[in-house]
């Protein structure tokens, strides 16, 4: 296991932490359902804090991140895992995603330019398999980043449009102060989600 005294300051905070509840969440429902590992896609997976829960799991994992470095370093700490992780050096608006059973995007999709989010969102959708689920945070007005340049934010009824036709299994509004990875007080304000995409209904029988 790579030594700690490698990671950047950042994802020595942000990265090496518990999976993200509403990962754990999401789990917990497939496992209820009796569901074999599939394939997940981890959107801004950073160095394996979700990432290497799923391995662990035998779920299959393609990792996509910006940061090089990042990914290096959960390919590293992947070990044994390796061999079912696939990692994207990219940005989230620019790439086209494979069919999945899981999709995360902890912290990560109110990075996503707000002129490129509505595109970015249908390429998820689309991507998710029929009783797939996501697992991700949403930004909301009164995050203390929400007017940030850059910066995707989704006010409560926003969040209800883009879950429309999606099976919300948990939804929560978190207001908050904490202090970030890289040390700077904020007031934080979320949306934590978990969705699955309903399967086709059965067809009729025969005419």
């Amino acid at each position: 296991m790579i030594g700690e005294s490698k990671f950047s300051a950042y994802d020595r905070i942000a990265g090496t932490g518990a999976p993200r509840s509403t990962v754990l969440f999401a789990l917990e429902r497939f496992a209820a359902e009796g569901r074999a590992p599939g394939l997940a896609l981890d959107l801004g997976c950073g160095i394996g804090r979700d990432a290497l829960t799923l391995l662990a799991r035998g779920w299959r994992v393609v990792g996509l991140d910006q940061r090089v470095e990042a990914l290096a370093t959960l390919a590293e700490r992947a070990g044994p895992h390796g061999s079912r992780l696939l990692l994207w050096a990219q940005k989230i608006e620019e790439a086209r995603l494979p069919i999945a059973d899981f999709v995360i995007a902890s912290f990560s999709l109110f990075l996503v330019p707000p002129e490129r989010f509505a595109t970015v969102w249908a390429e998820i959708r689309r991507a998710l398999r029929p009783g797939g689920r996501l697992a991700l945070q949403l930004l909301g007005p009164r995050d203390d980043w929400a007017s940030g340049p850059g910066i995707s934010v989704h006010r409560a009824e926003e969040v209800e449009a883009l879950v429309t036709g999606l099976e919300v299994e948990w939804r929560q509004e978190e207001e908050s102060f904490a202090v970030t990875p890289r040390g700077i007080g904020k007031r934080w304000h979320l949306w934590h989600l978990v969705a699955r995409k309903p399967r086709p209904s059965a067809a009729f029988g025969p005419e």
